[in-house]
């Protein structure tokens, strides 16, 4: 994969030979009616849904609204996001939360904060990972006094095979800053995104 500009470029014959031949390991016939364009489909679909490997969710935080001087929790909720899990690569999605209470007035846009999530979901990924480093990203950009991120989601590696348990969401949370000190903190944030 490479990035030139802002489009990436994968190795799509790679791919589409590579599906090609899971095609044939598993016993189909990749030049049957429905499965002539699968290789090329599933390789620009890789293109799409990988496409935050060569990005900086970082970038998304660079702008930033100072004369407000806002210093109050701000909460972006039901943030929704598909992503791959790095283990089979099938998919697993749902929605994230963000709170944080913004310093010195360093605010950014509300948007960017989804576009932080969506961009390291768009990786080969872990649920885990996505909440961790969403948080370690606004606390090291925006220096506010705490943020919190809550990213719940449902994962079809345990749905369509292993356990088969449809409906399971695995909920993970990472609190930095006052949201580690502070139960009242936690507690406000965790009344405003109210889960489902």
């Amino acid at each position: 994969m490479s990035n030139l500009g802002d489009k990436i470029i994968v190795d799509k014959p790679a791919i589409e030979k590579a599906v090609r031949d899971i095609l044939v390991a598993i016993g189909e016939d990749p030049e049957r009616e429905g499965l002539v364009g699968t290789p090329d489909r599933v390789a620009r679909m890789y293109e799409e849904i990988f496409s935050g490997l060569n990005k900086d969710p970082r970038d998304h935080l660079k702008v930033l609204f100072q004369n407000e001087n806002h210093e109050e929790m701000v909460v972006v909720k039901d943030i929704p996001f598909y992503s791959s899990c790095e283990h089979h690569l099938v998919p697993f999605f749902g929605k994230a939360h963000v709170a944080y209470i913004p310093k010195d007035g360093k605010l950014t846009g509300l948007s960017k904060l989804a576009r932080v999530i969506e961009t390291l979901a768009r990786r080969p990924q872990l649920q885990e990972r996505i909440t961790k480093e969403t948080a370690n990203i606004i606390m090291e950009e925006l220096e506010p006094y705490g943020v919190m991120v809550v990213v719940e989601a449902e994962h079809m590696c345990m749905t369509m095979r292993g356990v088969k348990k449809p409906g399971s969401k695995t909920i993970t949370s990472a609190v930095r800053g006052i949201f580690e000190k502070d139960a009242l903190a936690r507690s406000e944030a965790m009344s405003l995104i109210k889960f489902d």
